[in-house]
């Protein structure tokens, strides 16, 4: 079995891009329970540009604001009265209720709640770039042992390794423990 780089231990413990014609979409990343989406909006809908766009609006005209809806099955984001910037299908279902958005350091941060804890996505929506086989591995590491550290808080496993196939984070032994 290959041994992955440190540069790919590396990626599976940040934040995954999604590009399209070299121009950055989103990043991602995951958890143990969420999915976390970091898009950069457009600065018009920055609180800190408020007053410079409010300047440059014609009577009768709004500042722009965000609009994110997410469902089950499905993430849209854009801004209100135009047509979605994103309006894709996720690759596995989230938590609709506790999933949100919110605007952090001039970044719009999605956070879905996977329906499923513990399952790896490979991808974030239907057709877009799946993870490669050795960094699946490392994220499914990193979900084992974060599992392994919710189940035994008392433990240090930040420096823990584990080796060879990878068990799934989300049915081994026993399964993830119902809260």
């Amino acid at each position: 079995m290959l041994e992955p780089s440190k540069e790919v231990k590396n990626k599976a413990k940040g934040r995954l891009q999604f590009k399209f014609q070299d121009r950055l979409i989103y990043e991602w990343e995951q958890t143990l329970d969420d999915i976390n989406i970091y898009i950069q909006p457009p600065k018009e809908c920055l609180k800190r540009y408020e007053d410079q766009v409010r300047k440059l609006l014609k009577p009768g005209e709004q500042l722009p604001k965000i609009d994110v809806t997410i469902s089950s099955d499905r993430l849209k984001v854009g801004i209100k009265g135009n047509p979605p910037f994103l309006d894709n299908l996720l690759t596995k279902l989230c938590d609709s209720d506790d999933s949100y958005w919110l605007i952090e350091d001039e970044e719009l941060h999605i956070i879905l709640q996977k329906a499923f804890k513990g399952e790896l996505w490979q991808e974030v929506f239907k057709g877009h770039k799946t993870l490669d086989p050795l960094l699946q591995q490392e994220i499914q590491k990193n979900l084992l042992l974060e599992r392994f550290q919710q189940e035994h808080p008392g433990f240090d496993f930040s420096s823990a390794d584990v080796n060879g196939m990878v068990p799934d984070a989300r049915t081994f032994m026993g399964g993830i423990k119902r809260d």
